[in-house]
């Protein structure tokens, strides 16, 4: 049970662009290996994710610099410690980075192996990595937030708002569910596609037509869950993740690409509110912009009551901002990706403060992912009432899905399911 090395290489995430793999092998043979992802959208004060910045080479993106601080600087450190001590290690590469948002040997390289350390030691324990991390009461399987048409930063289309998605609260189980969101997905690409509308699609496998306006996409939801035989709002709600730090200026929000204008703060939650009234629309992801605070303690205060309200720009998964949040009363849930925060243990806590606070919480992904379904196992562990990990196509995507899938299959009888 003594890590023996720890090794680190460059691949390409979902997107085509450098990220890491992390090896961490036991002095059994036990291997835990683990891919880190990357955000397009991203909040100032994320964990910092090293790039080496070579123009010559995969544009400045690649990752040598931090596979080199795996290799030489991390990996002596820790061989020959425990891998059941994760919130040690974890510490231990925190004090060897010795920066407050992990830039010196980047988050990238330190999650990588915190995920690394975590999936070894599970696997020496002759455990999956949801019963590992979350014990014997790991058994709640996540309702699905899932991406079906995409705008913003994570496609080229005419939409302001970055992820528009459908929730099949309804279902009774989680492989229901996704049966659900499949059909429902399938019906809004015939409904595109008899429109006159392109069916390709953006960085999270959601649609990325040309539409008039955020309304229409609202519009085509709405049809395509009727479509595919379900009820908007008791089947099928809707999710929206504006990423509204993606289009502000000069404080301003600037809804350039589908012609609505400048907004306020309060014009900005008056939208929304019109559109809770018209649309079964539960949940808000960064309605506002990450250094809008009095804004979205309004905005809480509004619309709070009727749908949730997620952070995850202004809180980047850090129990430093989830703490102000929760005092200031500017959201009632997060939104969590590990890698904004950098470690396995820090991310836990992240959750812990959002459970004491009586807050809901979000497991998430990025918009650039790899194959590796860490997140889902940590979504069971975690006893999260709700995971985005993107739509109903592309492999990097539907391996967190599958992965679900096996763990309600394991789980049989037990597995629980919902809010």
């Amino acid at each position: 049970m003594r890590i023996q090395s720890v090794t680190a290489m460059e691949i390409l995430d979902s997107r085509g662009n450098p990220t890491l793999r992390v090896n961490v092998c036991l002095e059994g043979g036990v291997t835990g290996v683990a891919s880190v992802p990357s955000g397009a959208s991203t909040g100032e004060n994320e964990a910092v994710e090293l790039r080496d910045g070579d123009k010559q080479r995969y544009g400045g993106k690649g990752v040598l610099n931090a596979v080199a601080n795996v290799n030489d600087i991390l990996a002596p450190a820790l061989v020959g410690q425990d891998p059941r001590q994760q919130a040690r290690i974890d510490r231990l590469m925190i004090d060897l980075d010795g920066t407050p948002n992990k830039a010196e040997l980047g988050a990238n390289a330190i999650l990588g192996v915190s995920q690394a350390v975590a999936r070894a030691a599970a696997q020496s324990c002759n455990l999956p990595l949801y019963a590992y991390l979350g014990g014997v009461g790991a058994v709640h399987l996540p309702v699905p937030m899932i991406n079906i048409l995409n705008g913003g930063k994570h496609a080229d289309s005419s939409l302001d708002f970055q992820e528009f998605m459908i929730v099949p609260l309804g279902a009774p189980n989680f492989s229901e569910a996704l049966r659900y969101a499949v059909e429902t997905f399938n019906a809004l690409k015939c409904i595109l596609k008899a429109q006159g509308y392109a069916t390709s699609v953006g960085d999270e496998g959601g649609f990325a037509p040309q539409l008039k306006s955020n309304d229409e996409a609202c519009d085509l939801i709405v049809e395509a869950i009727s479509a595919a035989g379900y009820k908007p709002g008791t089947d099928i709600a809707m999710a929206l993740d504006p990423a509204a730090s993606s289009f502000y200026e000069d404080g301003k929000y600037r809804l350039t690409r589908s012609g609505q204008g400048d907004k306020n703060s309060a014009e900005m939650t008056a939208l929304y509110q019109g559109w809770i009234r018209k649309y079964p629309i539960i949940s808000i992801e960064d309605g506002l912009a990450e250094n809008d605070w009095s804004g979205f303690r309004e905005h809480t205060a509004a619309l709070g009551d009727q749908v949730q309200i997620v952070g995850d720009d202004n809180l980047v998964t850090n129990p430093r901002f989830i703490a102000r949040a929760i005092e200031e009363n500017s959201c009632n849930a997060a939104l969590i990706k590990l890698n904004q925060i950098g470690t396995v243990s820090e991310t836990i806590a992240a959750i812990h403060l959002c459970r004491k606070a009586g807050w809901g919480f979000v497991i998430s992904h990025r918009s650039g992912e790899t194959e590796d379904p860490f997140m889902a196992d940590f979504a069971v562990a975690m006893g999260g009432g709700q995971i985005k990990t993107g739509s109903v196509c592309r492999s990097e995507r539907i391996a967190k899905y599958n992965r679900l899938l096996e763990i309600e299959r394991e789980l049989g009888n037990a597995a629980a399911f919902g809010n």
